[in-house]
């Protein structure tokens, strides 16, 4: 009898799926973190506690955010979708905080 070769050899991974997981992580980390900033910054202005609990909280949650970012990054059907969506979502959180004077986030 003769030894048989697994059929099923391993594929080395393309430049292209390289470059989607470059991209996925690129948006994990950096979109990611924006989107998180934002929420925080939109948060820290519109929750109706005292200053420091305002603060403290969207801190907290901003930790949240980040990770289902992270998670939908990798969860996305393409990288592009993952990078353009968690970016355009930040930019609509600190649209708001930036339109309005009376949203006021410093100390």
């Amino acid at each position: 009898m003769a030894v048989q070769q697994s059929a099923h050899k391993r594929k080395e991974p393309t430049h292209r799926y390289r470059a989607g997981i470059a991209v996925r992580t690129a948006a994990a980390l950096l979109a990611g973190y924006a989107l998180a900033s934002a929420s925080t910054v939109l948060l820290s202005a519109v929750l109706p506690f005292d200053r420091i609990e305002r603060v403290f909280t969207a801190t907290l949650l901003s930790f949240a955010v980040w990770t289902a970012a992270a998670l939908y990054a990798f969860a996305a059907k393409s990288a592009w979708r993952a990078v353009w969506l968690t970016t355009g979502l930040a930019i609509i959180m600190v649209l708001p905080v930036l339109a309005h004077t009376g949203l006021s986030v410093t100390p």
